[in-house]
Parts: structure tokens; sequence; C-alpha cells
């Protein structure tokens, strides 16, 4: 069983990286955008939505910034897992990836499970990659 996730890991880390390369990226673009959504996805899972704000695109965070009622809404939940499903190029050189996000409800305990879509822009000026799609809504209407 520790295996298969081994290789099933591996396998998901190759198709990101082949997905990567497509878009034309260099070997250090590649190395800072998996650095950039491992880090991302590990403060989903551990840390808070305040933590999380610092990898958004600072032109996002102006556009859509976040009401105190969002902020204490992320309290209210608990993230269980937080797993890559793809990853793409797209035309703009930015890269999307899905990601389904595991949510416990810290008052009634029910766990459900949450497709999000991110899009990750290279900042060619800063020499780093910016969450473009905002934090993930966690609350999607059926």
């Amino acid at each position: 069983m520790r295996r298969t996730l081994q290789i099933l890991l591996l396998t998901t880390l190759m198709l990101a990286s082949v997905a990567a390369l497509a878009a034309g990226l260099s070997r250090k673009q590649r190395n800072l955008l998996e650095e950039a959504q491992n880090a991302y996805g590990a403060t989903i899972r551990w840390g808070s939505a305040e933590d999380a704000i610092g990898y958004l695109d600072p032109d996002y965070r102006k556009a859509h910034p976040l009401t105190e009622l969002e902020l204490r809404r992320y309290s209210q939940i608990r993230v269980s897992s937080y797993r890559e499903r793809s990853t793409g190029a797209m035309p703009d050189g930015s890269v999307e990836r899905r990601v389904e996000i595991g949510v416990i409800n810290v008052n009634t305990q029910a766990e459900r499970l949450v497709l999000v879509r991110e899009v990750w822009r290279w900042d060619a000026e800063g020499k780093r990659w910016w969450q473009a799609s905002g934090l993930p809504d966690l609350w999607p209407e059926s």
C-alpha cells in the first residue's frame, strides 16, 4: 500500500512537471512553482486564511479585499485533506491546478469534499509565483 502511494505521488509530480514544461517554463520557474504550490497547500491545510492571503496576487487582493465576515467564516472549518487532481498550462502562460479539499465544519463535525480551481501567475519582475484566483471557495452552491 505504501509503495502504491509513493508511485501515485511520483506520477502526480511528473505530470505536474510535464504540464509546466509544456507551458514553456524554465527549470527555475518550475521549481519555484512547485515550492509555492506546496507551501500554499500546506498553509491551506495547516495554517489560517490570514496566512494564505500572503500567497495571493497583490492585484487580486486589491480588487477583492477579504472582509472580516469572510475571514471568520474560514475559522468555522478545518481542512482535512488537500490533494492536487490535475495541472495544466494556460494560453497566457499561467498554470491552472485543480485541487480536492476535504473540509470539516467545526460545529457539526460533518466532512465534505470541495473541488477548487487555482490559477498561478508568474511575476517576472518579482521572480515568483502568485495564486491569482483567490482563497478557495469552500462553500460552493449546489
